[in-house]
């Protein structure tokens, strides 16, 4: 498993992590459900294969729960992130969210997961998106800053996307940043970079494009950007389309870890096999760079 040096937190992540989204259980929404077997199992492969990092958050139905009772043996083996500034409500058949920036709902969300988490800090606590205005005249950047010290949470950092994403890095007060990326969805290449220079620690969600052309669950637009940049053409032929999309994203130079969700059993090992193979070779992430940027 390769490990990178997590920015200037002190820590080593591996390149490859694990989101949590997709053990959210029922009642939330997506058609792909986990049971709990599968949850428990899938989980303590994913620590077992040595993946270090896993992404949750308190609106992602019963992730934390499940997280808490499979896993809270195996603590002192992976890095824990979840997230904040989810005002999420549970009804009979869906789950609600909405992210608001209060303190009373970040509290109530940091307690939640604590007791959800079946621990007393989690390495890495996010605002689930938010802007940099907002979060500073809710006093909310002050508010994770005293978790910080308080022990709580070891690093605090957001998940964002731009057009927040640049006025959150100037703020120059987070430890971490996840990101979204891959080859289909390159946009953010640039901000990852300049995110990276402050010192943080660099997650990236989406790396694997949710499998490209072969996904379980078709994601048109992802799939107009591989068809039209004929990508196919520059893929081994002994390469999956998964493994050519993961691996693209690992070549980021700032890519400390990205997170890919998968209660496949067979999924999580192709992806262990990928992402020790490491990154494309540059002439080919270059190829793939040129094509995409083309269809601008």
């Amino acid at each position: 498993m390769i490990r990178k040096k997590f920015g200037e937190t002190g820590l080593e992540v591996t390149q490859l992590g694990y989101g949590a989204m997709g053990i959210r259980g029922p009642r939330t929404w997506g058609v792909r459900i986990a049971s709990d077997a599968e949850a428990d199992a899938i989980l303590n492969r994913v620590v077992d294969a040595g993946i270090n990092l896993i992404d949750t958050s308190p609106d992602y139905g019963i992730s934390e729960q499940r997280i808490g009772e499979f896993l809270s043996g195996r603590r002192h083996e992976f890095y824990l992130a979840t997230k904040c500034g989810c005002a999420y409500t549970q009804h009979e058949d869906h789950l609600q969210i909405k992210h608001v920036w209060e303190p009373d709902v970040i509290r109530r969300n940091v307690e939640t997961s604590l007791r959800r988490l079946k621990t007393d800090y989690v390495d890495i606590l996010q605002f689930h998106g938010g802007d940099a205005e907002t979060l500073e005249r809710a006093g909310l950047i002050d508010l994770l800053v005293d978790y910080r010290k308080q022990g709580i949470a070891r690093l605090i950092g957001v998940s964002s996307s731009s057009p927040a994403l640049e006025g959150l890095i100037e703020l120059d007060v987070f430890n971490t940043f996840q990101i979204p990326y891959s080859c289909l969805a390159p946009a953010h290449h640039g901000l990852i970079t300049r995110a990276a220079a402050t010192g943080a620690g660099i997650i990236i969600r989406g790396g694997i494009a949710h499998g490209g052309p072969d996904a379980e669950i078709q994601r048109p637009t992802l799939n107009d950007v591989w068809t039209r940049a004929k990508l196919d053409e520059l893929r081994p032929a002994d390469m999956l389309r998964s493994e050519f999309i993961l691996r693209y994203t690992l070549s980021h130079p700032h890519c400390h870890s990205t997170i890919v969700g998968t209660c496949n059993p067979s999924h999580l090992a192709e992806n262990l096999h990928a992402a020790a193979k490491g990154p494309l070779p540059a002439a080919l992430c270059q190829a793939i760079a040129e094509r995409v940027a083309a269809l601008e």
